[in-house]
């Protein structure tokens, strides 16, 4: 999860790779622009997409959903890091739609703001820009995510363009991490759930995310940074024998020179190779659970 080791490592490893920093972080200030070059899909579907809103036990959460423009398909609820819904998301909901999924991205923070709540091009390394989420994740925890997703579920199973026959499937990116195993974890809608660079996962704390493995009846797919397994390496065992031992079937892999952050393409670490790989190992996951 983003915190102040986070800071620390990504700036060690830009001083260590200057020209790749200056790249990255050029990459990362066009915000939109680097998202709209999002390799294309194959066989892509024509989309229909739209700002809604949804009533949650705890207010209205503003949130993007795009689907295809004609026909049902499987619901997917998509988890953003730490830096919220913005046009990075946006694209990546739309890339996912194309490949005939019915997506929805909400705003985490919908509690205390309207989407985006940072500026395009946005960094986790602005002490400004982390303040600002820091103090927005603070008033999240397992019981609003857990509330959360059901009211999400909610709103996706009741859409003309979501195929409630289907099982759905469920995404997340640093803090979605968690807030992925909770949603499978308690909702038997899910048939499948990817976690990126997600941190805390697997924790001493009684509500830890991996304690609702037993709870599950889904695969997952869990792609770890490989800075996030330098620092805590015995999380992917703690999360491979709990998969193995609930009968759950789970994909586990570091991804070899990524850092925490690497898979949006607004990230100022934004890995596209290894992005790529497990966005195709996403695919993978959805088209045969979600079948």
């Amino acid at each position: 999860m983003c915190n102040e080791r986070t800071v620390k490592e990504n700036e060690e490893f830009f001083k260590a790779n200057p020209d790749l920093s200056r790249r990255q972080l050029g990459k990362a200030a066009a915000g939109a622009g680097v998202a709209m070059m999002l390799p294309p899909v194959a066989n892509a579907q024509a989309l229909t997409e739209s700002n809604v809103e949804i009533r949650t036990p705890d207010g209205v959460a503003d949130a993007f959903f795009v689907h295809p423009a004609v026909g049902q398909h499987p619901g997917v609820l998509i988890w953003t890091d730490i830096l919220g819904l913005r046009p990075a998301f946006e694209m990546m909901a739309r890339r996912l739609a194309q490949s005939g999924y019915s997506v929805l991205v909400p705003n985490p923070f919908y509690r205390s703001a309207r989407a985006p709540v940072v500026g395009e091009g946005a960094s986790f390394q602005d002490p400004a820009v982390r303040e600002t989420v820091m103090a927005l994740r603070a008033e999240l925890s397992a019981e609003t995510d857990i509330s959360d997703a059901a009211a999400f579920v909610e709103f996706l199973d009741a859409q003309s363009a979501v195929d409630s026959s289907r099982k759905m499937g469920t995404t997340g990116y640093c803090m979605g991490g968690p807030m992925v195993m909770r949603t499978v974890g308690t909702n038997s809608r899910m048939g499948a759930g990817g976690t990126f660079h997600g941190g805390g996962l697997a924790t001493d704390a009684p509500n830890s995310p991996h304690l609702l493995i037993p709870q599950m009846d889904a695969s997952m797919l869990i792609c770890v940074a490989a800075n996030d397994d330098e620092n805590e390496p015995e999380v992917k065992n703690i999360l491979r024998g709990a998969f193995a031992r609930a009968d759950v079937p789970a994909e586990i892999e570091v991804y070899t020179g990524t850092l925490h952050g690497w898979c949006p393409p607004d990230s100022a670490v934004y890995n596209e190779v290894q992005a790529e790989r497990a966005w195709s190992r996403l695919l993978n996951l959805f088209e045969n659970a979600l079948a």
